[in-house]
C-alpha cells in the first residue's frame, strides 16, 4: 500500500501491531485521529503512555493496580473471607462485570502448561498459600473459588490446587460448567454437555 505520508505510515505500523487490528483498521484509527483536535490525540498518548509506565501490580491478590493494593483488596466492603482464584487479570473483570461476587480474587498469573513449560513455581501459588495462612479472626479465609477454564491446563491447574488446599482444611469449590442460557441441548459440544448432566442441581 501506498501511504500519502510517512508518518501516516509508521503510525500505521504501530497500530497495527494491536492484537486483533490489521492495516486496514489501523489506517482508519490513524485517519481518524488525523482529523481530531491535536489535544484529543495528545490525551489519548499521554494516557497510553501513564498506563504503561505507573500501573503496577497488587501486592496482595496481584491483579492490576494503581497502588501497593488494588482497588478490590482495599474495599472494607468486600467478603475477605472468600477467594476467587483466576488465571489473569481478564478473567477479574469478566467476573466484576456480573456483579454477582463480592469477594475477594487472587491471580496466577498463567496456568500450568508442561508443554510450554510452565510449572507451578511460575504461577503466584505461594503467594496464595501465605495468603490463607496469614489471615486470623473474622478475616480468615472460609472459601477459595478456583474460577479456571475448563481446558486440560485449566483442570491440571485445579487439581495442583486442590491438592495443595487440602491439607488447610477450607472449603474449595469451583465454579459451574454446563449449558449456556439460552443455548439448545443439540448445540453443545459433548464435554460440555457431560459437565452439566454430572454437576445438575436439584429443580427448585
Amino acid at each position: 500500500m501506498n501511504y500519502p505520508s510517512r508518518l501516516i505510515e509508521e503510525a500505521v505500523a504501530e497500530i497495527s501491531r494491536l492484537p486483533g487490528i490489521g492495516k486496514k483498521t489501523a489506517l482508519r484509527l490513524a485517519l481518524h485521529l488525523l482529523k481530531r483536535d491535536e489535544e484529543q490525540t495528545r490525551s489519548l498518548s499521554d494516557a497510553l503512555l501513564n498506563m504503561r509506565t505507573k500501573t503496577t501490580y497488587c501486592t496482595r491478590c496481584h491483579n492490576i493496580a494503581d497502588d501497593v493494593l488494588c482497588n478490590i483488596c482495599s474495599n472494607n466492603k468486600r467478603d475477605q473471607t472468600t477467594i476467587c482464584v483466576v488465571v489473569d487479570t481478564r478473567d477479574v473483570l469478566a467476573i466484576e462485570l456480573t456483579n454477582q461476587y463480592r469477594g475477594l480474587y487472587h491471580v496466577l498469573g498463567g496456568i500450568i502448561s508442561p508443554l510450554e513449560g510452565i510449572g507451578p513455581s511460575d504461577l503466584e501459588i505461594d503467594s496464595l498459600m501465605s495468603r490463607i495462612g496469614s489471615q486470623e479472626g473474622d478475616e480468615a479465609v472460609q472459601e477459595v473459588i478456583l474460577a479456571l477454564s475448563p481446558t486440560m491446563e485449566g483442570d491440571t491447574t485445579a487439581f495442583y490446587l486442590q491438592k495443595k488446599l487440602k491439607a488447610t482444611g477450607i472449603k474449595l469449590s469451583t465454579i459451574a460448567r454446563g449449558i449456556p442460557i439460552g443455548g439448545d441441548l443439540e448445540y453443545a459440544d459433548e464435554i460440555t454437555l457431560g459437565r452439566s448432566i454430572v454437576s445438575r442441581v436439584a429443580y427448585d
